[in-house]
């Protein structure tokens, strides 16, 4: 199922960002036993299962099948599981690998040492919940839950800290060194007192007739197809084939830029502050041009940090400008703002520009090297076999993140806004 995952400076197909890579539902089931797992030695093969089979699961297929046959890493594709047989037979015939329609199934597989989760939102929490508690190490791509499941974050922020395993959030920016050198800046006092913090993310693309084609306009729900699997915890309907394949436009499985794009942009900026929870959240928005769907195109949220310090994160679907990231790329570069100065971001270079009366001087730091997705799976793939649990995006991140965003979206619907009471750890509309 597609996932969107550009990179920050240039926007290319998902095959061609690989090739570029490589060249530099709720099922009922029994529930697995809690944290288990065998102990993986340093050169032992890792077998890596895939929950989804979509479009965004063929960058990950292809990249644990490229390191695989240059040499990079010793693992092995040995599962797949999809609701929709069409699409699993798809991955199987071409990667290998045995075939599951109940992901509980892959789960219980002994070969699947790693889960790569690539489904629509709100499945993802509670498909990590049982990998996790499988003993299987997991990927999950973003968002790390739904917009409307805040006590599931929060569940699965809990299984991830009481277990062994390790858990990485397909924010694979997170691989750019630029944000690690920003962030390492921030904490040197470059800056001063950070102060404010602007990102986002703009493009062109309405995720609905154009972006997620009907795969079969006559599908319908049977032993090919799990229509139950698929609507997982959210409200009972009749079969839709638009919903099933174009899923991305309705607001039961998905919350357009703030929930699907914004983890992209807003997760290497609270790495950047080293802020957590949020104290307020606002936000506005709606749907200015693409009337069929559901969700909002346009998205913009400002939210406040017990630290003092605001972050706005702006985006639409609508235009793809993206300002100081020059046009052409999909995520706004970040701009950190400090009482000394500001950090922000041009071509291959970090740039601090003095505040004015600061007594600094503007000054250029080389980006070391820039985002790097099979570099990212391997990083997360040696965490895996070192048992080290702080991967480039681990869940503690993923859940500060998505609260953020969870409040903006529940704020917005609400017309209100969204409070965030760190004793009792929730949401207040």
């Amino acid at each position: 199922m597609d996932e969107s995952g550009e990179t920050r400076n240039t926007r290319v197909s998902r095959r061609g960002f690989i090739h570029s890579a490589l060249a530099g539902a709720a099922l009922a089931g029994v529930a697995p036993k809690p944290f288990v797992g065998k102990v993986l030695g340093a050169n032992e093969r890792l077998g890596v299962g895939f929950i989804g089979c979509g479009g965004r699961s063929g960058a990950h297929f292809e990249a644990v099948h490229w390191l695989k046959t240059q040499g990079k890493e010793s693992v092995e594709i040995v599962a797949a599981c999809d609701v929709y047989r069409p699409r699993l037979n798809k991955r199987v015939e071409g990667y290998g690998g045995k075939g599951y329609m109940d992901y509980h199934e892959l789960l219980a597989d002994p070969n699947v040492d790693v889960v790569c989760i690539a489904t629509p939102d709100h499945l993802h929490g509670y498909q990590a919940i049982d990998a996790i508690k499988a003993g299987k190490h997991v990927y999950c791509e973003k968002p790390v839950t739904h917009w409307r499941q805040f006590e599931l974050t929060k569940k699965l922020t809990q299984t991830v800290r009481d277990s062994k395993q390790v858990f990485q959030l397909g924010s694979q920016g997170m691989s750019d060194s630029a944000y690690h050198q920003m962030r390492k800046l921030v904490v040197d006092g470059l800056i001063g007192k950070p102060i404010h913090a602007e990102c986002g993310y703009f493009r062109v693309g309405d995720w609905g007739e154009r972006g997620m084609p009907i795969d079969d306009p006559n599908a319908k729900p049977g032993p090919d197809l799990n229509w139950e699997a698929f609507l997982g915890d959210m409200p009972k309907r009749p079969f839709d084939v638009s919903r099933f394949f174009r899923w991305r436009m309705y607001e039961d499985y998905a919350g357009g830029p703030s929930t699907d794009l914004f983890p992209h942009s807003l997760t290497p900026v609270l790495y950047i502050l080293g802020v957590k929870m949020p104290s307020m959240v606002v936000a506005t928005g709606g749907k200015y041009r693409y009337q069929e769907r559901e969700i909002p195109d346009t998205f913009n949220t400002l939210i406040d940090y017990p630290e003092g310090i605001t972050v706005a994160v702006l985006g639409t679907q609508g235009n793809d400008y993206q300002g100081t990231g020059g046009r052409g790329a999909p995520g706004r570069v970040p701009v950190i703002r400090g009482w000394d100065g500001t950090l922000t971001i041009q071509g291959k270079e970090i740039v601090f520009v003095p505040a004015d009366g600061s007594k600094k001087k503007p000054q250029r730091f080389a980006i070391e090297h820039g985002e790097d997705f099979t570099g990212y799976w391997r990083d997360f793939l040696a965490c895996c076999r070192s048992g080290k649990k702080e991967t480039a995006s681990p869940m503690d991140l993923a859940y500060y993140v998505q609260t953020a965003l969870q409040m903006g979206m529940l704020g917005l619907r609400a017309g209100k806004t969204a409070r965030f009471d760190v004793e009792k750890e929730q949401i207040i509309l």
